[in-house]
Formats: C-alpha cells, sequence, structure tokens
C-alpha cells in the first residue's frame, strides 16, 4: 500500500468559511440579519490574544460584526458575568465565545453556563450537550464538528463504518462520539485505562486520536486503509539537537505521522488538517444561531 492520501484542511476550511460568506450575505439580503460574534478574553496570553485576533479576523471576512472584549487578568467573576450578561440581552450579538483558558481565580463552568446556550457557539454549554445527545437541533463543538465534516467530505456516507475515538474529553471526544452515532457509526471510546489499546485501534475504520499525547497512536496500532483523524496539536523538542538548545519546537500530532501515512488510507497532516476547521466550524455555528435567533432553517454549510 502506497503513502495515504492527505485530508487537506486547511483547503476545506478555505472553502467552508467562503459557503458561510455566501449564506451570512443571503441572510443580510433577506432579513437584514448580520450575524455577530462577540469573543470575550480575560488576560495577556500571547497564544490566546493571537487566536481570538484570527476569529475576529476570520469573521469579518465572512461579512460578520466582529466584537471582542479584552479584559484584564484581574478581572474578578461578578465582572465577567455581567458582561456575560449584557452579551446574552444583546440583539447584535448571536454568537459568544469565552476564550480558554480563564485565569485560575475564575470559575471555568459558571462562566461557561451563563451562556444562553442559543448563542453558545462553542458548544460546551450542558443544554447544548444534551440536545446532542439525544439528537436535537443544537450548536455543536467545533472541533469535532469540523472532523466529522472531513470525514464526510472524504468517505461520502459513513454508515455502519467501525469508528474508535482515543480521548473522552467534553470538547472533543464526547461530542465526536455522539457526532458519529448520529452518522450511524458503531462507536467505541478509548481512554488511558482502556485494555489493549492498539488492538482496539486496529478494529477501526475510522480512527480519532485526541489524547494530546504526542505521537502516541503509532503506525502498527492502525488498520491498513483505515481514515485517521487527528485532533492533536502537541509542541515537542526540534528534532536537531543545535536547534533544540536553542529552544526551538516542532508541532506534532497524537498520531505517528510518519509511521501511519504508510499504512492508512487518508490522514489529516498536522498542522494543516483538523485545527483550520475549528475557526471555520465556529463560523458556521455563529451563522446557524442567527438564523435560529431570527426564526429562519439556516442554509446547509
Amino acid at each position: 500500500m502506497g503513502p495515504a492520501r492527505l485530508i487537506d484542511g486547511k483547503a476545506f476550511s478555505a472553502s467552508v468559511v467562503e459557503r458561510v460568506g455566501v449564506a451570512a450575505a443571503n441572510l443580510r439580503a433577506s432579513r437584514d440579519v448580520t450575524p455577530g460574534l462577540a469573543v470575550v478574553i480575560v488576560g495577556e496570553d500571547p497564544a490566546s490574544r493571537l487566536y481570538v485576533r484570527n476569529k475576529g479576523l476570520r469573521a469579518q471576512e465572512a461579512g460578520f460584526t466582529s466584537f471582542t472584549h479584552a479584559l484584564p487578568a484581574e478581572t474578578d467573576q461578578a465582572t465577567l458575568d455581567a458582561l456575560i450578561q449584557s452579551l446574552n440581552a444583546d440583539p447584535a450579538v448571536h454568537g459568544i465565545l469565552v476564550q480558554l483558558p480563564l485565569p485560575a481565580h475564575l470559575n471555568t463552568m459558571a462562566v461557561l453556563a451563563a451562556i444562553n446556550p442559543d448563542k453558545d457557539v462553542d458548544g460546551f454549554h450542558i443544554v447544548n450537550a444534551g440536545r446532542l445527545a439525544v439528537g436535537l437541533p443544537g450548536l455543536v463543538p467545533c472541533t469535532p464538528l469540523g472532523c466529522l465534516m472531513l470525514l464526510k467530505a472524504e468517505l461520502g456516507s459513513l454508515s455502519g463504518a467501525e469508528a474508535v475515538i482515543v480521548g473522552r474529553s467534553n470538547i472533543v471526544g464526547k461530542p465526536m462520539a455522539q457526532l458519529l452515532l448520529g452518522a450511524d457509526c458503531t462507536v467505541t471510546v478509548a481512554h488511558s485505562r482502556t485494555r489493549d489499546l492498539p488492538e482496539v485501534c486496529r478494529r477501526a475504520d475510522i480512527l480519532v486520536a485526541a489524547v494530546g499525547r504526542p505521537e502516541m497512536i503509532r503506525g502498527a496500532w492502525i488498520r491498513p486503509g483505515a481514515t485517521v483523524i487527528d485532533v492533536g496539536i502537541n509542541r515537542v523538542p526540534h528534532p536537531d539537537p543545535a536547534l533544540a538548545a536553542e529552544d526551538k519546537t516542532r508541532v506534532v500530532g497524537d498520531v505517528a505521522f510518519d509511521e501511519a501515512v504508510q499504512v492508512a488510507g487518508a490522514i489529516t497532516p498536522v498542522p494543516g488538517g483538523v485545527g483550520p476547521m475549528t475557526i471555520a466550524c465556529l463560523l458556521a455555528n455563529t451563522y446557524t444561531a442567527a438564523c435560529r435567533q431570527s426564526g429562519i432553517e439556516p442554509e446547509v454549510i
């Protein structure tokens, strides 16, 4: 078997953003509604600041109104809660995203619970988790939604496929399982206590790695021809000792890519695979939220 097909998340995400932009323009023309995304960031973490800036730029590219609320690191719970309540009540804001992690003195779960579930474009509110679990329309976490879109674009129907998800987080693993169940897959969620993890992985037609451990999933764990979705983004020392001595790093996934690419049928690279889909799906969720809050059925993105 030759090297696996690379699933180009960067190109696919650009097409998603373009389709969202067209749908948003139709919404604006037909109902005079412009999707509005509010991003809240607390503190000065440089990586978070850059990510928030990118979200704002992509939102504007799609024709959205973008609101950024940057609060100092010492912001107290009451101040943050008051901001969330004002955004909940603002009709120009259809989506609210609180950039995580928050400073340690703030209660993250309480902040996420304070967001109106209909504006929770991250899909983390327990109401949206419940809607996903029982199959009701809701807002789905962006990363697993992006993974599902990539899988459907690569494979078409997923019905009957054996899917294994390695990782059981509320952000990726659990919602990914619900989405794949909804697509009629047979789903196994594996985790740190799973017995004989390599053997479980080898059952998979679809293998989703979301454990946050660099290159944990080895090539020998993958069924020949399987489709591999690598959600991991891990910084590790550069393989060149001279560059590593200068604290240079490289980004790798949760899958040992050089091994896996020789066995899999298709695989997402890191970077350039799942990562770009997260912001694209954030915009899709904001468009969907704007439609539903306006009593309109959203276009299929």
